[in-house]
């Protein structure tokens, strides 16, 4: 793939399930876009006709305390965000219309997995337009009590430090240290699933969460052990799983980062609030465009027109 080029989905795709919070059963289609579209979310209505359509931006965020919310001033159009865009944001896909027929993406296994899978299924094509990304100049860092974010400049990409700290003896203090690319996302990332503790079951769902939780997409905790048959796929997929909903929160930027992101102690209302302050503070922040790499056909991947018409879509639940 073309490093220098923006990127799209080569084909559309689908995935069914229930949101994870509303319990509401949706259907995602994740369709391809123009260059310099960005990830568009479209609600559609019981006609299958669109409702409304809202940009993936840090604006749009309306509410990120158990998930990260997209919405405007009509209300949210779609809940639980995170995960469909970690997994674009982590294979490099630039453009994508996502379609969705539910108030919230459905949480399928609770990672990002199943939405990898359906990107590997629609493939990635290359577009004509240059790439841009969001490198950062200088350290922002935002704080909320004992947690903390920070961006830093990375001249290597995008480098994410996650460290969590929950006390409970199955959990602790766990961290995570890597460059993000497309193979470390896939093998290292995707397949950490979301995570919730039994104690905590009640008031959720008489706050209307967690009504679509069940052992299929949640790890589940009681105070000495996990209850959920297959037991973890990480022996740290709890801090994995952080990682990839920061990885998610963060492409709320716009564009791709280029930079290092320490998160201690944070979650979607941290990881808003930090990219809230770097695009607050334009001195912190450049946009670049990638040179493009030496023109060599790789399989899997298909070059098209940048002018290529959209009609061409062939307590703690974290």
């Amino acid at each position: 793939m073309k490093a220098g080029r923006q990127t799209t989905l080569r084909t559309s795709a689908s995935v069914s399930g229930v949101g994870v919070h509303s319990g509401a059963p949706a259907t995602l289609n994740m369709l391809p876009a123009e260059a310099n579209t960005g990830i568009v979310f479209v609600r559609l209505g019981l006609n299958g006709r669109a409702d409304r359509e809202i940009r993936a931006d840090f604006r749009a965020v309306t509410a990120t305390e158990f998930a990260t919310v997209i919405g405007d001033a009509e209300g949210p159009l779609c809940s639980t965000a995170e995960h469909v865009l970690a997994a674009l944001t982590g294979l490099g896909v630039d453009n994508a219309i996502i379609e969705i027929d539910g108030p919230e993406v459905p949480i399928m296994d609770g990672s990002a997995a199943p939405f990898v899978a359906a990107i590997d299924q629609a493939g990635i094509a290359v577009l004509g337009a240059p790439r841009r990304f969001t490198k950062v100049l200088k350290p922002v860092r935002v704080a909320q009590g004992d947690a903390y974010g920070e961006l830093r400049p990375y001249s290597q990409g995008f480098r994410l430090d996650v460290e969590i700290d929950f006390d409970h003896p199955l959990i602790g203090r766990q961290s995570i240290g890597l460059d993000v690319d497309a193979t470390t996302f896939r093998h290292d990332l995707s397949r950490a699933r979301t995570f919730g503790f039994m104690r905590d079951v009640a008031k959720l769902w008489n706050a209307g969460y967690a009504l679509g939780a069940s052992f299929e997409n949640t790890l589940v905790i009681t105070e000495d052990r996990v209850l959920n048959p297959e037991g973890l796929r990480f022996a740290d997929e709890f801090v994995r799983h952080k990682a990839l909903d920061a990885i998610g929160d963060l492409s709320l930027a716009g564009a791709p980062l280029l930079c290092a992101y320490r998160s201690v102690r944070g979650g979607h209302s941290l990881n808003n609030a930090v990219v809230s302050a770097l695009m607050a503070d334009r001195s912190a922040w450049t946009v670049v465009e990638m040179p493009e790499a030496p023109r060599r056909p790789v399989r899997g991947y298909a070059d098209v027109s940048a002018g290529m018409a959209a009609a061409a879509y062939a307590p703690e639940i974290s």
